[in-house]
C-alpha cells in the first residue's frame, strides 16, 4: 500500500520561517524603493555595517538561550574600539596584538557580569547595567573624552578591498562556528537546557553556573571585537562608540523568534535578525528619510516578531 502524503502545511512555514521571509521581503520592498540599494557598493556596506552588530547579537543571543540578559555590550563595544586605538596610536603596537588585547578585556568584562550572576546571585539585568555603566566610563577615562585616530593601515586593513574586506569574512566564519557550537556540540545543548529547565540540569549533575558565566563572557569579547570593526571602519576608537547596541541587538535575537525567557533561539534567526534592522535604516538612508521614523518602524516589526513568536510557541512547546 501507498504510502499516504503529508500534506505541505504553508501557515506552519510561514510561522516557523518568518523571519527569514520578513527579510526577503523586505529585501524585495528595498529594491523597488531605491535603484540603488541592489548595487554591489551599497549590498557591501551593508555587510561592512552590520558585521559588528551581527556578533553582538549572537553573544547576546547565548546568554539569552541560557536564561540570562546582557545589556552591557554597547559599553563593552567602546572598551574594544578605545582600547584597540590607543595601543595602536600610543604604544605603536601591531594591529592584531591590540585586537587581541581588546579580546581579552572584553571577556574579562563578560566574565565578570557572569560572576555576578552566576555566584554572586544578581540578576542579569542588574548586574549587566553595572558593567555597561564601568565599562562606558573606563572608555571615557583612556580616551580622555577625545576620539583616537588611528594611522591608516593598521587596524583599518580590517576593512580594506586590498584585502577582500576581512571582516566580512570572520563574521562568515564566526556565524558557521556558533552555528555549529550551538546545534552540534554538548556545550549548545547544555545552554539550551538551562535556559529550559535549570533544576533539571542541576540535578543531573551539571554545574550549570560554569555555563552561564561562559555564555557572559563569550558575549563580553565578541562585543568587543565588534567595537574593533566599528573602530576599523572609522579610523577612530571613541569612547561613544556602541551607545544603544544592546537594545538594536535585543531587537535582533527578538526578531529573530528567540525567548527572552531562554531555551529557545537560533543563530542564522539572529543573524536575519540583524539584517533586516540594518535593512530599515539602510533603505531609510537612501531614501533621505530622517532617524526618528526608523526607530518607529523598528518597534512595530520587534511587535509583530513577538506576535509571531506567541502564535510559534502554542503550535510547538517543546524545542
Amino acid at each position: 500500500m501507498e504510502a499516504t502524503r503529508k500534506k505541505f502545511d504553508w501557515k506552519e512555514f510561514i510561522i516557523n520561517n518568518n523571519t527569514f521571509i520578513i527579510l526577503l521581503l523586505l529585501v524585495i520592498v528595498s529594491a523597488f524603493l531605491s535603484d540603488t540599494f541592489l548595487t554591489t557598493m551599497n549590498l557591501r556596506n551593508i555587510l561592512l555595517q552590520q558585521a559588528g552588530p551581527i556578533l553582538v547579537a549572537i553573544g547576546l543571543l547565548f546568554v539569552i538561550l541560557a536564561g540570562g540578559i546582557d545589556l552591557s555590550v554597547g559599553s563593552i563595544m567602546a572598551v574594544g574600539a578605545t582600547v584597540s586605538a590607543i595601543l595602536i596610536t600610543d604604544l605603536g603596537m601591531h594591529f592584531s596584538v591590540s585586537i587581541g588585547v581588546a579580546l581579552i578585556i572584553g571577556l574579562a568584562f563578560g566574565l565578570f557580569s557572569g560572576i555576578l550572576v552566576a555566584y554572586a546571585g544578581i540578576q542579569g539585568f542588574v548586574a549587566t547595567l553595572a558593567t555597561m555603566t564601568i565599562a562606558r566610563g573606563v572608555a571615557f577615562v583612556l580616551t580622555e573624552g577625545r576620539p583616537v585616530k588611528v594611522e591608516a593601515g593598521t587596524i583599518s586593513t580590517l576593512v580594506s578591498k586590498d584585502f577582500m574586506y576581512p571582516i566580512i569574512w570572520i563574521t562568515i566564519l564566526l556565524i558557521i562556528v556558533f552555528t555549529i557550537v550551538h546545534r552540534y556540540t554538548g556545550y549548545g545543548r547544555k545552554v539550551i537546557a538551562i535556559g529550559s529547565n535549570e533544576t533539571a540540569l542541576k540535578l543531573a549533575g551539571v554545574r550549570t553556573k560554569q555555563y552561564i558565566m561562559s555564555t557572559y563572557a563569550l558575549s563580553g569579547a565578541l562585543a568587543a571585537l565588534a567595537g574593533v570593526f566599528v573602530a576599523a571602519r572609522s579610523s577612530t576608537g571613541s569612547a561613544t562608540v556602541g551607545t544603544g547596541q544592546e537594545l538594536d541587538a535585543i531587537a535582533a535575537v527578538v526578531i529573530g523568534g528567540a525567548s527572552l525567557m531562554g531555551g529557545r533561539g537560533f543563530v542564522l534567526n539572529t543573524v536575519a535578525g540583524a539584517l533586516i534592522l540594518g535593512l530599515i535604516g539602510n533603505i531609510m538612508n537612501l531614501m533621505a528619510v530622517p532617524s526618528y521614523p526608523q526607530d518607529i518602524i523598528k518597534g512595530v516589526i520587534i511587535i509583530a516578531a513577538v506576535l509571531l513568536q506567541i502564535a510559534t510557541s502554542k503550535r510547538d512547546r517543546t524545542i
